[in-house]
């Protein structure tokens, strides 16, 4: 996402009125927010820059819902996955392309394999959340 990108303060403020973000305090206006996201997020390379300018502001407004409201198990970054994974739903299958392989994803999930720096960058990117988290 390039921050040089002008925006257009029109289809910005369209954008805006269609999602109506707002600072979260409930469980469900985290989840319409993270569906939002993801609709986003599939589009991919084809985001506009109103579009990007939007997905960091809900980013940053999930990101920090769930700093407050979900405790996790910050000992370890395995323990910080699971957390993740259960307060989202996501099954270890849904890692197998973020980690490299089925295996790769059982081995961190049972503890037997680290997290790398660069699995640590894959995981923020999928969990929107900040890569330190896991390294």
């Amino acid at each position: 996402m390039t921050a040089s990108l002008a925006i257009n303060p029109r289809r910005y403020a369209k954008l805006l009125a269609q999602t109506l973000p707002v600072v979260i305090e409930t469980e469900a206006e985290n989840e319409r927010m993270l569906a939002k996201v993801e609709k986003l997020i599939d589009k991919g390379e084809k985001l506009t820059a109103e579009e990007q300018a939007l997905l960091r502001l809900m980013t940053h407004l999930i990101q920090d819902f769930e700093d407050k409201n979900y405790q996790l198990n910050a000992s370890t970054p395995r323990g910080i996955l699971l957390e993740l994974m259960e307060a989202r739903g996501v099954k270890p299958s849904e890692l197998w392309g973020v980690l490299g392989s089925k295996g790769t994803t059982s081995e961190v999930i049972s503890g037997k394999r680290g997290i790398s720096k660069a699995q640590a960058r894959a995981l923020a990117q999928f969990f929107n959340v900040s890569p330190e988290l896991f390294i």
